[in-house]
């Protein structure tokens, strides 16, 4: 009998690899972000007026901010399911994107204008973003479709 391991194919652990450091990445930065504001935002931009941006993170509205969750934690549980076969990476996934879509679409409608932010980054990233969450919800669409990614009581076999 083949064990799950020798099924999987090796690149599943490489993309479910990267793909948990980067929506762990997001999920820190969620966390850092809401829990120490804008000290959290003076070490990681020190360009940046920290309290400004902060007042612009503050306003997002409603279904802005869960979006945000949304994509940074749908992302995680993805990756974490993804690494276990399971075929609700994919809606994990999904949700994912619905949350990118939501949050990375409010800053692009509505841009941070904050004194030493690179506009250019603050163009391109939430692209980035949200162009990632589409690789990896194709990405684990496909493995459920070739059978790698399965029910959880059968993962294993």
């Amino acid at each position: 009998m083949e064990t799950a391991i020798e099924s999987t194919p090796k690149h599943l652990w490489i993309v479910g690899g990267l793909a948990t450091l980067w929506n762990g990445f997001g999920c820190y930065e969620y966390l850092m972000t809401r829990t120490q504001g804008a000290a959290y935002i003076k070490s990681m931009m020190p360009d940046v007026e920290a309290g400004a941006y902060m007042a612009y993170i503050d306003g997002f509205p409603l279904w802005a901010s869960v979006g945000w969750a949304l994509g940074v934690w749908g992302g995680l549980a993805g990756s974490i399911l993804l690494l276990m076969r399971n075929r609700h990476a994919v809606l994990a996934y999904g949700l994912s994107l619905v949350g990118a879509v939501l949050g990375m679409g409010y800053q692009l409608m509505t841009p941070a204008n904050v004194a030493g932010m690179d506009p250019t980054m603050s163009a391109i990233a939430p692209w980035l973003v949200i162009g990632i969450a589409v690789l990896l919800l194709l990405y684990a669409r496909s493995m459920r479709a070739k059978s790698v990614l399965r029910q959880a009581s059968n993962a294993t076999g």
